[in-house]
């Protein structure tokens, strides 16, 4: 059996993948690494070579309980996440994002992408992870983590959906939910906007499919 280890450095990043993995991928098992304090770590400034170690010490975790590949779960830690690939590239590991970032380029053929982050850090990290020619457009929804914070899941919802027609009326061709955590909004941003609409969690499982059976 295939063995997934699944990195989380938010404890609402868990909840998504799993449950999307039992769908797309239930064959599969799944092993689940939760360190929360990387987040509140990366958003009081404290990065660095102290935040590499502490990821290339998870993976060597991972890869010693004998996950075939890792994928991380946290949108903000993409230069970590490397130091990682180049730490074992015989190991399939994927970013959050590099998947859907792949489907947004090619759905947006040019034109504007939009991003929806509800964590600010990854609103700042992931634009530099397109290529140069996108043209990303980023729209923060704070009151959307708070809310999942508190338990209101619809409004979470309601406040990522409100990003996302922020990006369309300033002319987005497509919206990208930039977290995991995000990807529970997707029905209601799809069932609403007249755009396509990406989630990192699909995307993520799709192509770490590819690479596994590769």
């Amino acid at each position: 059996m295939t063995r997934i280890a699944l990195i989380h450095a938010l404890a609402h990043s868990v909840a998504p993948i799993n449950d999307a993995m039992a769908r797309s991928w239930p064959e599969a098992m799944r092993v689940n690494l939760l360190d929360d304090s990387l987040s509140s770590d990366l958003a009081q400034g404290r990065g660095g070579s102290a935040m590499e170690a502490r990821f290339i010490s998870l993976a060597a975790y991972a890869i010693g309980s004998g996950a075939d590949a890792i994928l991380f779960t946290c949108s903000a830690f993409g230069t970590h996440i490397e130091a990682v690939q180049q730490r074992w590239p015989a190991v399939p590991v994927l970013k959050p994002n590099e998947a859907m970032i792949d489907e947004a380029m090619a759905v947006a053929a040019g034109g504007p992408i939009g991003l929806v982050a509800s964590f600010a850090p990854t609103g700042e990290s992931m634009p530099r992870e397109f290529p140069t020619d996108a043209r990303v457009e980023v729209e923060l929804a704070p009151a959307a983590l708070a809310a999942l914070d508190a338990g209101d899941l619809d409004g979470h919802d309601r406040a990522a959906l409100r990003a996302g027609e922020a990006l369309v009326e300033r002319g987005c061709s497509v919206v990208a939910l930039a977290q995991f955590s995000l990807a529970r909004a997707a029905p209601l941003l799809r069932a609403s906007l007249r755009v396509p609409v990406l989630t990192t969690v699909d995307s993520a499982i799709a192509a770490l499919k590819r690479r596994v059976a590769g």
